[in-house]
């Protein structure tokens, strides 16, 4: 009950100047709000007509609910009409339509979608009128509540509080009843002329007939009855004295009304005022019909006349209210001509006096609203309501334009909406501001989590930040040990960040990163003089920097500081709370981002250790070959790749180039490159020729269990016969450039990568003439995403002959090749970042030994050969001035040793080979396949010592199988370079 006393008093204190209509709404929706209702309408009477009740006020409910009950009859059964008619509370359980009037048929417009059980309550609105009884009543107060709400006592009684209060601030307002061309309008279309609501059955009239032939007029019963205040004698003077108390405006409408009925011999209808007898007019409404006889002519004229004076009545009460309502209301004829215009659309297209009456797009104001003349026409010929905003042409104003075709014309409702316009701007603007912020962080939150180093962190936020605040710099600062680095910077110059490199402290709160890190608080700077003001000692830094505004946002993860991001402004700045909330959400990311990327850092110098140690360190520097390589891995971090080269030193002067790729990319394809590298160095300490390497190094790749694959090229450069043997598991061809400039791809067919190939491999041979330059290279040096291998050969080809054309004479040192790598790898591969795959190159340039560094000779089988040996070892050595008698001395026991070893356990053909290269080597070769091995001896034993004393003379020795037997070979350092 205090709820409903409190809403009362609320009602009191309604403005007494309010409109009559924004009282019932004010009313209504605080009834509504109080019994929890669905929705409510108001219906009042039409003046002094009688049986009718309209629709003046609604709130809650769609235009569709709204729709039946428009107008409904006093005498109905509807809950509305009980209230008002019977003066008692009425309810309904089950919502349903009102009784049809004259016209109108509330089923037909019924919703079809409206649930079961809405209940409907209705309380009469006392008022002027007295009825039997000593009820007064002026309409009722209607509620709908939900299926199974339905209202008490207490409510009921609100209720009728409610509809007291109405009654009591309606008394000096009057009537309050729509126009028929609101009705219309309201209805969205035209109302049939015969159906208008206020032709009610049984309304009185008199039927009455005019005798053309001799002007006689005749009624059926005294004109008086029906209308009121005519003199009754008036019928007895014929059709003139009839025609001389019509109203002299109205006389020419009336009279050629008549004719064109006459003329047209059909039914006619005309509503004029006449002349009481008391010098009032009265409007009457005149229906008729003209009778012809047998020939057609017409004879008679029989019709009825009623009293329409209320209707008229009605329609002037309802023009005052639409001239002094707030919202501009026009009245367009059927010729476009400006029949009404109220005060509020005075204001818009000016005074009535000086627009009335003319064509509505010929008044200046209507012709600066773009495009209203073409909607206006547009909706008078769909026949349908239309509404739009538009901006007046002050420039300043909105209004909201209803046009509602009426059959006599169109009409315009005029609300300003600049107010709601003005505030859906400004929520629009927000909702951008935030759409804008939104997108931002979802942004910078995509960037910082796809950046991978300090320095993608570092773009991240400097693209994402810098431009929307408007900032002209950024620092980003980073904590090792208690000193905070400069991680990357934009906008400062490289000597300011060098100044401010290590200046600064965390735990030092002298210092505004310090400050923040301490209070985990993002710390504003709005100007120069702020700065200086907490922390004096800044000035140079100041200074130096040329900055006007700073925010330090500290970077904590899981409470540990880890640095400290620093955006600046050229001028004084001052952020608003959207920035700053902006800025402290940025920080966590930033934080977040800066450690994962301190963590990749961490492995990747882990991932570029391990793959540095898997690579040769350095290519070794060989008589035989110069060569040069470069690695370029496909990405950036701990995704190494596996491919790799090699360059490694055999017996008798050969060299063995190797290059290999082990296909995909991460730590188990770095380990497996690196473990296949060793194992090739291994076979090559076996002597082993290239397809066999090939077969071993498939068995190590097709273990079970290993899910990897390579492919590598292995080749022997010979210098004495400048021969290369090669084998291939995959890989491309290597490119030899030729001492004649002309660049060619050595002819292969390659076996399948290594762990699907299937041995044996294929071993070519090819002579490379003296200072040949071979090129070796993994598919990633020729092969791209925009570039197919064979495009890509046929580049390196021309690298190739331009880069070697341009080289020093040969024989060129590792510089040149070195360079000429740089070249060749800067002008294949794409720009940083975009290479899909590793890319290894190997430049070898070969260099034959000069015949006079190679003796040979054949031996006999027999013991005398040692000795002859010996005499070809002395003889030789002198001949190379090699005449060392120390190397002498050790040399012929050498070869003694290994010849004896292969008259005693081998056989013949002998031979003796030694060579001056980057050592002194001696070779035995026989026809035998019998590897020679170290044996343990003890003191007993009279043999088994030659092979230790040969190992312990010489700098290494081995064995190596050739097609006509074998070859045990030594090397001793030479006392002298090479001539």
């Amino acid at each position: 009950m205090e709820r409903h006393r409190m809403r009362m008093r609320l009602l009191d204190d309604v403005d007494e100047d309010r409109r009559d209509v924004d009282v019932l709404l004010t009313a209504l929706q605080q009834a509504i709000a109080e019994v929890h209702g669905l929705g409510g309408m108001v219906h009042l009477p039409g003046g002094g007509m009688s049986g009718i009740l309209y629709l003046v006020a609604d709130s809650g409910l769609p235009e569709s609910m709204t729709r039946p009950w428009l107008i409904i009859p006093v005498r109905g059964t509807a809950p509305p009409s009980r209230a008002a008619f019977d003066d008692t509370v009425t309810w309904q359980s089950d919502l349903a339509p009102p009784d049809p009037v004259p016209g109108r048929n509330p089923a037909a417009l019924w919703p079809s979608r409206l649930p079961a059980g809405i209940g409907h309550l209705a309380v009469p609105i006392p008022g002027g009128g007295r009825l039997p009884g000593g009820g007064r009543r002026r309409g009722a107060l209607s509620v709908l509540f939900a299926p199974g709400a339905e209202p008490g006592a207490a409510e009921r009684a609100f209720l009728g509080e409610v509809a007291a209060w109405m009654s009591g601030r309606l008394r000096s307002s009057g009537i309050l009843n729509p126009s028929p061309t609101l009705l219309r309008a309201l209805e969205n279309g035209p109302v049939p002329r015969e159906a208008l609501p206020w032709d009610v059955e049984g309304a009185p009239s008199i039927t009455y007939t005019w005798d053309l032939r001799t002007g006689e007029l005749t009624s059926e019963r005294p004109v008086d009855e029906v209308l009121a205040g005519i003199d009754p004698r008036v019928m007895s003077g014929g059709i003139e004295a009839w025609a001389a108390l019509i109203h002299p405006d109205d006389l020419p409408g009336a009279v050629a009304g008549f004719d064109t009925g006459i003329q047209l011999r059909g039914g006619f209808q005309n509503e004029y005022r006449i002349r009481r007898q008391d010098g009032t007019y009265l409007w009457i409404e005149a229906h008729a019909r003209t009778i012809t006889d047998e020939e057609g002519t017409p004879v008679k004229v029989t019709g009825t006349l009623r009293d329409s004076s209320e209707t008229h009545a009605v329609a002037e009460s309802v023009g005052r209210a639409l001239r002094h309502m707030s919202d501009g209301f026009v009245s367009l004829d059927t010729d476009w001509r400006i029949g009404f215009l109220n005060q509020a659309a005075e204001r818009l297209f000016g005074a009535a006096g000086d627009v009335a009456g003319a064509v509505f797009w010929n008044v200046p104001a209507v012709g600066a609203v773009r495009g209203l003349e073409e909607r206006c026409r547009a909706t008078a010929a769909e026949g349908r309501p239309a509404g739009f905003d538009i901006p007046w042409p002050d420039g300043t104003s909105w209004y909201h334009l209803r046009l509602v075709p009426v059959p006599e014309g169109l009409t315009l409702y005029i609300t300003d909406t600049t107010e709601r316009h003005l505030r859906e701007v400004e929520r629009a603007a927000a909702e951008r501001s935030a759409a804008e912020r939104s997108a931002l962080v979802q942004q910078i939150t995509r960037e910082l989590a796809e950046a991978v180093t300090a320095q993608d962190v570092m773009a991240a936020v400097a693209d994402g930040v810098m431009t929307p605040l408007g900032a002209t710099g950024l620092i980003m600062l980073g904590v090792v040990g208690d000193r905070l680095t400069v991680v990357g910077s934009r906008g400062y110059s490289e000597s300011f960040t060098r100044l401010l490199d290590g200046q600064w402290t965390v735990r030092d709160t002298t210092n505004p990163v310090g400050d923040a890190l301490r209070t985990r608080t993002p710390l504003h700077i709005s100007s120069p003089e702020e700065f200086l003001k907490h922390y004096p000692g800044a000035e140079l830094l100041i200074r130096e920097g040329g900055k006007q505004a700073w925010v330090f946002l500290p970077l904590a993860v899981s409470g540990r500081g880890i640095g400290a991001a620093v955006i600046c402004f050229g001028r004084p700045r001052v952020l608003d709370d959207d920035e700053r909330t902006l800025l402290t959400a940025l920080s966590g990311l930033i934080a977040q981002a800066l450690e994962r990327a301190g963590l990749y850092d961490e492995a990747t110098t882990r991932a570029r250790t391990l793959q540095r140690s898997l690579l040769p360190q350095a290519l070794p520097e060989l008589p035989e070959v110069t060569a040069a390589a470069r690695y370029q891995p496909a990405k950036q971090g701990a995704d190494v790749g596996g491919d790799w080269y090699d360059v490694i030193p055999l017996s008798a002067a050969r060299v063995a180039l190797v290059i290999g790729d082990v296909m995909g990319h991460g730590m188990a394809e770095a380990a497996t490159m690196g473990g296949l590298r060793t194992a090739v160095r291994t076979l090559s300490e076996l002597e082993l020729p290239p397809d066999e390497i090939l077969g071993h190094l498939n068995d190590i790749v097709g273990e079970p269990g290993t899910d990897v694959f390579a492919t590598c090229l292995y080749g022997i450069y010979d210098p004495v016969t400048q021969r290369l043997s090669y084998a291939s598991a995959g890989q491309p061809p290597p490119a030899v450039a030729h001492p004649d400039g002309t660049v060619s791809f050595l002819s292969m067919t390659p076996d399948p990568p290594l762990g699907v190939a299937t041995p044996p491999f294929e071993t070519l041979e090819t002579l490379l003439p003296a200072d040949s330059l071979l090129a070796l290279y993994s598919d990633g040096l020729v092969e791209s995403k925009d570039r197919d291998v064979t495009t890509g050969m046929n580049r390196l080809a021309e690298l190739l002959i331009q880069s070697v054309n341009a080289m020093p004479a040969p024989p060129a040192d590792a510089s040149d090749l070195d360079t000429l790598c740089a070249t060749i790898t800067s002008a294949l591969l794409p720009a940083h970042g975009a290479l899909i795959d590793d890319a290894a190159l190997l430049l070898a340039r070969t260099h034959p030994l000069d015949a006079k560094n190679v003796a040979e000779w054949p031996l006999p089988e027999d013991p005398v050969a040692a000795r002859e040996a010996r005499d070809l070892v002395r003889a030789q050595l002198t001949d190379w001035d090699l005449a060392d008698e120390d190397l002498i001395m050790t040399t012929e026991l050498l070869v003694s040793e290994l010849v004896g070893n292969v008259v005693r356990h081998a056989c013949g053909p002998i031979r003796l080979r030694m060579l001056r290269s980057r050592a002194l080597i001696c070779e035995v070769s026989d026809a035998s396949l019998t590897t020679p091995h170290i044996r343990n001896t003890s003191a007993t034993d009279e043999g088994g010592r030659g092979l230790q004393l040969v190992s312990a003379l010489c700098w290494r020795w081995g064995t190596r199988h050739t097609r006509t037997g074998k070859s045990i070979w030594t090397e001793q350092p030479l006392p002298t370079a090479p001539v």
